[in-house]
């Protein structure tokens, strides 16, 4: 599902959370920002979405999803030929720091906990893009 579209866009993200209310909340957060956003429910949607060709510039995980990860959505995005440069920041609630360790050796670009700032979330979005 796709939201926020627009021909001005900053850019398209991924959102691949299991929980209605947290993908509710990052799409109403992105698309205000500019962003185009497209949802996955789930890890395997996320899956779909990466191998379907759909265009994206960054990717936004839960680790904790049903039918595939978030660190297996992490490395296939990082095997990908397309999308293996692409920034990921993981938003979960497992805030361990050997999933924080797990997370950043697979790839990830960035580790937040829930609950989350928007504005922090939103920072550190622009803060990676001009980054890259």
């Amino acid at each position: 599902m796709e939201s926020g579209a627009s021909p001005s866009s900053r850019g398209h993200i991924l959102v691949a959370d299991d929980e209605p209310h947290i993908r509710r909340v990052l799409v109403t957060i992105l698309a205000n920002a500019g962003f185009t956003v497209r949802e996955a429910r789930d890890g395997a949607e996320a899956l779909d979405a990466l191998e379907s060709g759909a265009h994206v510039d960054f990717f936004i995980l839960d680790l904790m999803m049903p039918r595939a990860s978030g660190m297996d959505v992490l490395a296939r995005i990082r095997s990908h030929p397309v999308h293996r440069h692409a920034p990921v920041v993981i938003l979960t609630a497992k805030g361990q720091d050997t999933d924080r360790d797990a997370a950043f050796l697979a790839g990830a670009d960035d580790f937040l906990t829930k609950p989350f700032s928007p504005k922090k979330l939103l920072s550190r979005i622009q803060e990676i893009l001009v980054a890259r």
